[in-house]
Parts: structure tokens; C-alpha cells; sequence
């Protein structure tokens, strides 16, 4: 008895391979599906219609207020909702220019190729609080909430391998990754990437500046005695 059980059971194993071999083969009729796997899912297809909704439409418009991928509204408090048309088309990196990969030539380069002002600090607070913060720390310490969750070999901007990077590979680091962190190319446009890097660099001067660092005019303000 025990003999025909294996036969049985390898004539099973056959028939099942023979079956599952005619997976990929064309024919007019429904195939047969052994393991569909995840082939047939509850998902919107391009041009298919859609008993979900009302009209049968699976194709959506977009919903009102949304962005386009690649673009940013310009919004403001007096402008929250900005009307659809208006958004402005961000760059992502697409040249071989020191602006797009932070090199010259074959070389890390230092500087910033656009200007460096308040409004580009303020942006770079802003975009290195969502994204670098969470790892490397309001302050850029290596301390952020990440760490407490387990993540290791957080990097601290305040060592002095850091300080002395130049800006370009900085740059390149957000945009590509080093290490165990990944790159946000992706996400973060080329002109954001810059004013992260600013943002960086003054924080890493709020840790080793002195009073020679601030120009003159404001250094006076600095020296001078408290109004009564």
C-alpha cells in the first residue's frame, strides 16, 4: 500500500509541474492559474472602468488643491489654497554642472551657487527639520529621535571630519546617500539641497564661532552695552 501512495504522489508533483509550466503561454482561453499569486488585485487600471464609482470611471481627476509631482505651490497664510495652474516647476538634478552634482570635474567643490541669504537659511531649517532632523538632531548632534529607536552610526556635523567636508560632498550625500543613509535625490529638489547644506554649515558655526566671525558692523551691535 505504502508503494502506491508514492506513486500517486509523484504522479501528483508531475501533473502539478506540467500544470504550472503552462504559466506565460498564449492562448484564447481563461489560463489556467495554480498560484495566482498577486495577479488579480482590487486596483484601479488605466483605462479600465470601475464599478466603484458612480460614472464607472476608473481614471480620477486629480482631487482640487492637490500638487503635481515635480511641482510646488507657492503658499502663503494669505494663500493656503493656490488656484490650480499656478504651481511652480522644481528642478530636480539634471545636468552635469557643480550646481547639480557638487563637483567640478572630477572634484568635491566649496561654495554656494546660489545666494546665500536669510530666506535660503530659513528654507534650509525648514526642509533639514523633515528630513535630517529626525536622525541627526535639531542641533546637528547625531542625537535625533531615530537613535532612540535603535539606528546606529548617526553621523554628528560637529566632527571635525565633517566641518572640514567640502560643500559639494555634502550636497552629494543628501542627493545620493553615503553609508547606511539613503539618498533623497528623489524628494528633495537641487535648490532645497543647497539650502540644507547652508543650514548645516551654520549650524555647525553656532558651535565653533567666535566673536572675529561676526562682520563688523553687527559685531558692534553685539559689544555694545544694554539699553537701560
Amino acid at each position: 500500500m505504502l508503494r502506491y501512495f508514492f506513486i500517486a504522489l509523484g504522479l501528483f508533483f508531475v501533473l502539478l509541474a506540467a500544470v504550472a509550466g503552462f504559466r506565460g503561454q498564449k492562448s484564447g482561453k481563461p489560463p489556467i492559474e495554480i498560484f495566482p499569486d498577486m495577479d488579480h488585485q482590487p486596483k484601479v487600471k488605466a483605462q479600465v472602468p470601475s464599478d466603484f464609482f458612480a460614472d464607472d470611471r476608473g481614471n480620477r481627476l486629480p482631487v482640487a488643491g492637490t500638487v503635481p509631482i515635480g511641482y510646488e505651490a507657492p503658499v502663503s497664510k494669505e494663500n493656503p489654497f493656490p488656484d490650480e495652474g499656478k504651481y511652480r516647476m522644481v528642478r530636480y538634478a539634471s545636468g552635469t554642472d557643480y550646481m547639480n552634482t557638487g563637483r567640478f570635474g572630477d572634484q568635491w567643490g566649496t561654495g554656494f551657487p546660489l545666494p546665500v541669504t536669510a530666506e535660503l537659511l530659513q528654507r534650509g531649517q525648514e526642509r533639514y527639520t523633515i528630513y535630517c532632523g529626525v536622525c541627526h538632531g535639531a542641533s546637528g548632534g547625531g542625537n535625533g529621535v531615530a537613535g532612540q529607536y535603535g539606528l546606529v552610526a548617526i553621523a554628528s556635523f560637529h566632527q571635525d571630519r565633517l566641518r572640514e567636508m567640502a560643500d559639494g560632498e555634502i550636497y552629494n550625500t543628501i542627493a545620493n546617500g553615503k553609508n547606511t543613509m539613503l539618498g533623497y535625490g528623489a524628494k528633495i529638489p537641487v535648490d532645497d539641497r543647497w539650502a540644507i547644506v547652508s543650514y548645516v554649515r551654520a549650524l555647525q558655526m553656532a558651535q565653533t564661532a567666535t566673536i572675529n566671525d561676526v562682520p563688523a558692523d553687527e559685531r558692534a551691535k553685539l559689544e555694545a552695552p544694554p539699553q537701560p
